[in-house]
């Protein structure tokens, strides 16, 4: 299929959300967006041949498709399926622009360079909702032997004797780095020998991309000094499945709620959702459980106040917490969401105030009081999860609201607008003159 992402500058999507309407019915689930971001980086490092079923048709894929094949990759993304066939030599380029547009360039850019042995790239784009910085990236890099310069252009890093196994610490003062342990399995899955990983991320992303590697040649193990990985410099290919978008499944459950229905979700599992986040739902008042035909069910009777603060897996995730405090506006009493993934995360809080929400935001707290009615407003934002948490909000407010922003949406979310259709909302997509 033709790969044609849309950029967020020139974007004129423009959505209309009739709200008060209850959501209710099923729905399948997509592959999991960050898990398939940094799948599409590990495919490159295969020798043959990598097929990722049950990938998300997002704007994302896209990017990521067109980003490898300029790597010299033969790449395809249709229906669920995205196929990569490394070049026998790699192009050690990430392309400028369309490294801009996602957050994983630093991994894909470490793909490359297990590769050939050096890589140029763009610092990192994607959600800009605070400050990320990709120092545990370039760190792992030099642990591995490669020499890193870096200026207002992008990053330039050469190994010109090769990869060495290394030791790196991805821990950052909010926790360990998820992107980084991703950019160490990769750099080590290719050099000959063990490396370790201290304080790893233990998010499904790094599980999920271990469990790659691991069936295709490389040796992970993990025990109380970290990861440690025995790499190869033959990495089979062969055919994998994306698991479930946990933070889609999330997104769902919240939607259905914050409108007073319920909902069934396909694809995925109770399992599949984090600890502390069914905690939370449990003690807000929803029931999530699984069905005798292996759907998750989710309905609520009530919804309560709660005090919530995200965290590594199995916490509450970060990606969920803007749509929380969308759903904790029609909840009883005064709720409190505290990030403790990154020093703040309240892109969505003035989305919301204009939606009608009561909600403060402080440093990394956020306090909603509930429950309100919810009224209609022009709004916008300009990250995936914010934007998701205004549609939620709209869907719950009365009258007809206006969001822009959507491009995020598309990034994230494949088939978001039918899904909602099919569970009963008034929304239509249309474009407006640039």
């Amino acid at each position: 299929m033709p790969l044609t992402p849309v950029c967020a500058a020139h974007d004129t999507a423009v959505l209309r959300v009739t709200g008060g309407h209850r959501l209710t019915g099923r729905i399948p689930v997509q592959g999991s967006k960050n898990i398939a971001l940094h799948l599409y980086a590990a495919a490159l490092l295969a020798d043959t041949p990598v097929r990722l079923t049950a990938a998300p048709d997002i704007l994302d894929t896209q990017v990521c498709a067109q980003i490898l094949s300029r790597t010299g990759a033969a790449t395809t993304a249709d229906i669920g399926r995205f196929t990569v066939t490394p070049a026998t030599t790699v192009r050690p380029v990430i392309d400028a622009d369309l490294g801009h547009r996602v957050r994983t360039t630093a991994v894909l850019a470490a793909a490359v360079l297990a590769r050939a042995g050096q890589v140029v790239f763009p610092y990192p784009g994607g959600d800009a909702f605070c400050p990320r910085l990709i120092d545990r990236h370039l760190a792992a890099m030099q642990a591995a032997g490669a020499r890193v310069t870096a200026d207002t252009t992008g990053i330039h890093a050469r190994a010109p004797h090769g990869l060495r196994p290394f030791t790196v610490d991805v821990a950052t003062p909010y926790g360990p780095s998820l992107g980084a342990t991703v950019t160490a399995l990769l750099l080590a899955a290719r050099t000959p020998g063990t490396s370790r990983i201290t304080h790893p991320s233990v998010e499904p992303e790094v599980t999920e991309t271990a469990r790659f590697l691991a069936e295709r040649g490389a040796t992970v193990h993990a025990d109380q000094d970290g990861l440690h990985v025995t790499g190869s410099d033959r990495i089979a290919g062969g055919t994998f499945a994306v698991a479930g978008d946990r933070i889609e499944a999330a997104t769902m459950i919240m939607m259905a709620a914050a409108t007073g229905g319920s909902i069934t979700l396909d694809g995925i599992s109770t399992a599949d959702l984090p600890r502390g986040l069914t905690d939370v739902f449990a003690a807000a008042g929803l029931k999530v459980a699984d069905g005798a035909d292996g759907a998750l069910r989710a309905h609520h009777h009530g919804l309560r106040a709660v005090q919530a603060a995200t965290g590594p897996h199995p916490g509450v995730p970060t990606d969920t917490a803007p749509q929380l405090a969308a759903l904790l506006t029609q909840a009883r009493g005064t709720s409190l969401i505290t990030e403790r993934v990154y020093p703040r995360r309240d892109t969505h809080c003035a989305g919301l105030r204009a939606l009608g929400a009561d909600l403060t935001s402080r440093g990394p707290a956020i306090r909603v009081r509930g429950p309100v009615r919810l009224r209609a407003a022009q709004v916008a934002a300009g990250d995936i999860r914010a934007v998701t948490a205004l549609l939620i909000a709209a869907l719950a407010a009365d009258f007809t609201s206006t969001i822009r922003g959507t491009f995020h949406l598309r990034r994230g979310y494949g088939h978001l607008l039918a899904n909602l259709a099919t569970l009963g909302a008034d929304i239509t997509l249309t474009t407006e003159a640039p």
